[in-house]
């Protein structure tokens, strides 16, 4: 058997991991990445070493600890893994005026930013967000994916009650957070379990963000001028029709 990450040995969301697999009688495991929390690290891998089944560790552990980053800053910090999204033209505008249409990227770079919402526990976005686009925020033409939930960070003013967040069929799937740091927002949703969250608002959340070092992975444009405060490490650029999509890791200079 190969895995990614250590076997829990304790009960959380499932049963213990190393019970199933030494009722399934396998002789030898392979493991990637040691369990990132302190209070478990190891000991899944001590009970099936107690059962008598080989182990194999550390095989890829960079590689495998990269795959559950989310899960493994969640764990570690509360936190959850934040992901800023934003496409961006090439003058640097994060939309397109009234009258050169709706879309900045194009049907296939939405069709994969759909599949990146199918991955994230949450989908945050500011007030101007939701009362100028009236978004949805849901993910379509991914076949089996889950809804995440969908987030607002309000101020004092009135949300459109007739919103689709508000009135949908994921309407339970909405929360709305009144006058509270984005820093407060997402230490909450870790507190709800959640362990990634993917950042669509507009330039003030996303400049938030990056001034309060929130953000771990850009995706997409980036969001332009909020770039300033921090630097992409090794980015990867790929090309998806005429758009070009850039992914990169976020790391801010020391103060």
């Amino acid at each position: 058997m190969y895995v990614t990450l250590e076997p829990c040995s304790t009960h959380g969301r499932t049963p213990p991991c190393v019970e199933a697999i030494i009722g399934a009688e396998f002789a030898r495991v392979v493991v990637g990445a040691i369990d990132p929390n302190p209070a478990h690290a190891g000991r899944g891998l001590e009970k099936l070493r107690e059962a008598g089944i080989e182990v194999v560790a550390g095989v890829l552990a960079d590689e495998a600890a990269a795959i559950n980053r989310g899960f493994n800053q969640w764990i570690v910090t509360g936190k959850p893994f934040v992901i800023a999204k934003c496409a961006l033209s090439l003058d640097g505008r994060i939309a397109r005026l009234p009258a050169e249409g709706a879309w900045l990227s194009s049907e296939r770079s939405r069709a994969d930013a759909h599949r990146l919402r199918a991955q994230v526990d949450a989908i945050l976005i500011g007030a101007g967000t939701l009362r100028a686009d009236n978004p949805r925020l849901t993910v379509r033409g991914v076949r089996g994916a889950r809804q995440p939930w969908r987030v607002v960070v309000a101020g004092e003013g009135k949300l459109p009650k007739g919103a689709h967040l508000f009135t949908d069929e994921h309407r339970e799937r909405t929360l709305v957070y009144t006058k509270r740091s984005l820093e407060w927002v997402l230490r909450d949703l870790g507190k709800r379990g959640v362990t990634s969250v993917l950042i669509e608002g507009g330039m003030r959340v996303l400049g938030e963000a990056f001034d309060r070092r929130l953000v771990d992975r850009v995706r997409g444009g980036g969001g332009g001028s909020v770039l300033k405060t921090a630097e992409i490490v090794e980015p990867k650029y790929r090309k998806i029709g005429a758009d070009i999509l850039m992914t990169g890791d976020v790391r801010y200079p020391a103060d």
